[in-house]
């Protein structure tokens, strides 16, 4: 079973983040993956495209709280509505974006569940740090949450396709809604909430750290 955040030992964590400030912000544009139209995967209690705006809602909301906006965190789409996939890679390179973070859920048969991250399987100038990125969230993910881990992959997706030559960029899996337990999981806003802040804490390591 996936578990809900220890938010005491977390924003322990944070405190000893926050005081490693980085000399101009970074830009990081988050991905909601679908909207509109595009339900994306439809699970046993949700949709795809909602579970991914409202992690990604979270996530710019814990940047303000818990960071005074540190990051320059920009959204693809911030409602339901559905952006082409080279709009949402245009905007990341015209912000000149130090990462750029996609987030979807999986399907698949019943028994299938886990969280995986995939980075261009293109060879670039940001492959690297994308794979350092990638790692990082994932690692926050498998040890903070319990999540399944099922590794840090290539893949040619058009938003990574784009990237590569450009910025930093991943995309993730954060699980399967059609996985009883993860259904489940993703169906409550504090389950959400707990993701968004593994994803920016894993975030904050890649940027502080590096490769």
């Amino acid at each position: 079973m996936v578990k809900n955040v220890c938010f005491l030992l977390i924003l322990l964590k944070i405190g000893l983040l926050s005081a490693q400030n980085y000399p101009l912000k970074k830009i990081v544009v988050i991905d909601p993956g679908h909207g509109g139209t595009d339900s994306g995967a439809v699970g046993l209690r949700n949709q795809e495209k909602d579970i991914t705006l409202g992690i990604a809602l979270a996530l710019k909301a814990w940047n303000s709280i818990l960071f005074e906006n540190e990051l320059e965190m920009h959204l693809t789409r911030y409602s339901d509505t559905l952006i082409n996939l080279s709009e949402r890679s245009r905007m990341a390179k015209m912000l000149h974006a130090d990462a750029f973070i996609s987030i979807h859920c999986n399907a698949a048969n019943k028994s299938a569940r886990g969280l995986e991250v995939f980075v261009p399987k293109k060879k670039g100038a940001f492959q690297a740090q994308s794979y350092h990125l990638g790692q990082w969230i994932l690692n926050e993910f498998h040890f903070k949450l319990n999540f399944v881990s099922r590794g840090v992959k290539e893949a040619r997706f058009q938003v990574l396709a784009q990237a590569v030559a450009n910025y930093p960029a991943i995309l993730i899996e954060i699980g399967f809604i059609t996985h009883e337990d993860e259904a489940y999981y993703f169906s409550k806003e504090q389950h959400l909430k707990a993701v968004a802040l593994a994803i920016l804490m894993g975030l904050k390591q890649h940027l502080n750290s590096k490769l």
